[in-house]
């Protein structure tokens, strides 16, 4: 791929796609660069910014961008879906198991040619919801309070 694009593998190129296609987490830029200075401590981070961009472009690694949020980038480039928590910005992949077929119902009803599609899910991680449960029942609690202290 990278020879089909004219570009070299250096050593700052590989060293960042192998740490990327380790993790699952979809860091950010700034986190990919906390990952790789342990194996090039004198890469700056405008570095790791350009290589990230320049893998994305040729199809090795997939750069999530979603309004409002900063930049993630996953080193797994096979067609699947993502989950992101509203609450902490942490994005999952939706399990493999779990398909859609849209391209093809919109291909069949509107006859284009779907050639991608991006879909995103947004919620709230296990974590997040909990603590969000802890907080709705911690209102509850207190409401209750007010209403036995005014004698109702």
């Amino acid at each position: 791929m990278l020879k089909d694009a004219f570009l070299r593998m250096t050593k700052q190129r590989r060293i960042i796609l192998r740490e990327l296609r380790k993790v699952n987490t979809h860091p950010s830029a700034d986190e990919v660069y906390d990952m790789v200075r342990q194996y090039l401590p004198r890469i700056s981070l405008g570095t790791v910014y350009r290589n990230l961009e320049v893998l994305s472009q040729i199809g090795q690694i997939q750069k999530i961008e979603v309004g409002g949020s900063i930049k993630r980038f996953d080193g797994n480039t096979k067609p699947h879906y993502h989950v992101r928590c509203m609450a902490c910005d942490r994005i999952e992949d939706v399990p493999e198991s779990i398909r859609f077929d849209f391209g093809d119902q919109i291909d069949n009803a509107m006859h284009y040619k779907i050639m991608e599609h991006r879909l995103e899910f947004i919620g709230l991680c296990p974590d997040c919801a909990s603590r969000q449960a802890d907080r709705m029942m911690a209102n509850i609690d207190r409401q209750m309070g007010k209403r036995r202290a005014a004698g109702m």
